[in-house]
């Protein structure tokens, strides 16, 4: 039982919720080191949305709204922390949902289907191995995708990725946002968009946004807000 007064007590409870997933299936023993990963760059942020993020976040959601095809590719770190706000948030840009797995298996897809649809999702993009095309530059199992979600998709949401894929999708021409506490990461410096945050700030500031836009674009340098991000991780040390 984590004390109310504990004063980090919401990094507790991430962590237990994320414990819970790895019995129930929907997060892989290697997502727990991830996550672990993460968290040490969140502290260099103050464990705060900076303004720079939210910027960024206002940028994705607003490209999420103009592109023709958007998609959100969920893993198991992601379904397991943001599972509802994910799918309110596909509702309200018209973004398909993909599961999309590096340690695949249909027990770990089976499971994250389901958390998804107790979150009320309705469609779920990436479950049918007759849709199943592959991304040729890639030998993992992310290679894996649907050919009427990610792979036709004009824009990718990709929350905690890997940067080989993100580096793949924007070669096949598609705008990549990501969420991704690591500034310097492969990932962050290759996708059109990185909201430099905590998923589980992200995610729900992306559908607060959503519900507010406006439809206007927003103009983004991925570039600086990456330096702007590491100057303040270097101020808070």
């Amino acid at each position: 039982m984590i004390p109310k007064d504990h004063p980090r007590r919401t990094s507790l409870e991430i962590r237990e919720r994320l414990v819970e997933c790895f019995r129930e299936g929907i997060v892989a023993e290697q997502g727990l080191i991830a996550h672990g990963r993460g968290e040490a760059f969140d502290y260099l942020l103050g464990e705060r949305t900076t303004d720079i993020a939210l910027n960024a976040i206002k940028a994705a959601v607003s490209a999420m709204f103009l592109a023709t095809n958007p998609v959100i590719s969920v893993n198991g770190n992601a379904a397991c922390l943001c599972s509802k706000d994910i799918v309110e948030l596909a509702d309200l840009t018209n973004a398909k949902l993909e599961v999309n797995l590096f340690y695949r298996s249909k027990k770990r897809v089976n499971a994250i289907i389901d958390l998804l649809r107790k979150n009320n999702a309705k469609k779920i993009y990436g479950t049918e191995p007759k849709r199943h095309v592959a991304i040729e530059e890639l030998s993992s199992n992310r290679r894996i995708v649907d050919r009427d979600g990610i792979y036709s998709a004009d824009l990718v949401l990709v929350p905690l990725e890997d940067g080989d894929r993100t580096e793949a999708l924007v070669k096949m021409k598609k705008k990549v946002i990501t969420i991704d506490l690591n500034p310097l990461s492969r990932t962050a410096k290759s996708a059109s968009i990185s909201i430099i945050d905590n998923i589980t700030r992200a995610i729900p500031l992306m559908v607060k946004f959503a519900r507010e836009y406006d439809g206007e674009p927003i103009k983004f340098d991925n570039r600086a807000n990456l330096e702007e991000s590491l100057k303040i991780m270097r101020g808070l040390l």
